[in-house]
């Protein structure tokens, strides 16, 4: 009997653990970010097993005793397939180094790699370059950059880019635009327009698909959480340097970060890394509020806890006006509907 492809559906825990048998024999654990997964299948044998989270290929892999057999390329070619039936002709993946070639030879091209550790690729030969070519360039000097999630968009977020925009002549802001913030980025990039309308010099992009969130970030091949965290921070910052100098970004500021590990081994990555490129960092002093650093988990928490008035102080008019709101209300209903809604 030939091998074929079938779709393992979430509730079949057998073909779950069978799957994660394979990962876990090939050194990958299953991602949680996971919305479609199949099996190449013989005779009751998992040969090979492959998933997608909206427009990226993950946890792909072959069992060591049947590499060689032409699985990779019947398994890409689904995954890719499926994938494009479901709106997605953009796609994406990332992988170990040393299974980079496999996807290059499927029509897949570098962008960015962290050595050792991780190759970013995408089905467009010229994607990436499309991008940085397509943003809003402006031949005033200097010019700075801000990478912002601002979920959702504070005063501390408002005190960094006022900042940058005193001490710059433009100031590209990079919103981060993925799906996986607990506020839908139409939202987080209305807001963050919304108080940055007095500030003419500062010019906003949308990060697209090449800078991510830690929520999606896939990490199901790196073995320890301090890893996982340096290595997207090495890789969206290899990407960063690409879309600064398209630009003629000399300068990128971030805030000090009290609170967060994550965001804190991003700016000691950002420190090792950006000077080497003709890139400085300004560490900007996070603004405080009664003595205490302005959080974005902490506003959040409040909106999850039903204490709207408490974030009054935090955050601009317009942040607060949008969650008085019909609106804002909903957004407010699903972090209420969350357990956690903090990031450590």
């Amino acid at each position: 009997m030939p091998p074929e492809i079938i779709t393992i559906y979430p509730t079949d825990q057998a073909g779950l653990a069978l799957v994660d048998g394979l990962l876990a024999a090939e050194g990958i654990k299953r991602d949680p970010h996971l919305d479609y997964t199949c099996a190449v299948m013989q005779n009751d044998s998992i040969l090979a097993s492959g998933s997608l989270f909206k427009n990226t290929l993950r946890c792909v892999a072959v069992s060591s005793a049947h590499q060689g057999e032409g699985l990779m390329n019947l398994l890409v070619s689904h995954l890719i397939a499926t994938a494009q039936s479901r709106g997605y002709t953009h796609l994406f993946v990332y992988t170990k180094v040393k299974a980079a070639k496999h996807f290059a030879d499927l029509g897949f091209h570098e962008i960015a790699r962290v050595a050792d550790q991780l190759v970013f690729l995408e089905n467009r030969r010229d994607g990436f370059a499309q991008y940085c070519q397509a943003l809003t360039a402006s031949p005033k000097r200097p010019a700075a950059a801000i990478i912002m999630n601002a979920n959702p968009f504070s005063n501390g977020h408002r005190y960094l880019l006022a900042q940058a925009a005193k001490a710059n002549a433009v100031v590209h802001l990079f919103m981060v635009s993925d799906a996986a913030s607990f506020i839908p980025y139409a939202v987080r990039k209305q807001l963050i327009l919304a108080g940055i309308a007095d500030l003419p010099n500062v010019i906003p992009h949308d990060t697209g698909d090449y800078l991510i969130s830690s929520a999606t970030f896939p990490s199901y091949f790196l073995k320890a959480p301090a890893v996982v965290i340096r290595t997207q921070a090495q890789l969206d910052t290899a990407l960063f340097i690409q879309i600064a100098h398209t630009l003629g970004i000399s300068r990128r500021y971030v805030g000090t970060e009290p609170t967060s590990t994550v965001t804190s081994m991003y700016n000691d990555v950002l420190k090792q890394t950006l000077p080497q490129h003709g890139i400085a960092l300004s560490v900007v002093p996070r603004l405080t509020q009664a003595g205490q650093p302005i959080s974005a988990s902490a506003i959040r928490q409040a909106l999850h806890d039903g204490q709207l008035e408490k974030i009054r102080p935090w955050v601009p008019e317009t942040t607060y006006a949008f969650f008085n709101s019909a609106p804002g209300q909903a957004v407010i209903a699903k972090l209420q509907a969350a357990a956690a809604v903090k990031h450590y």
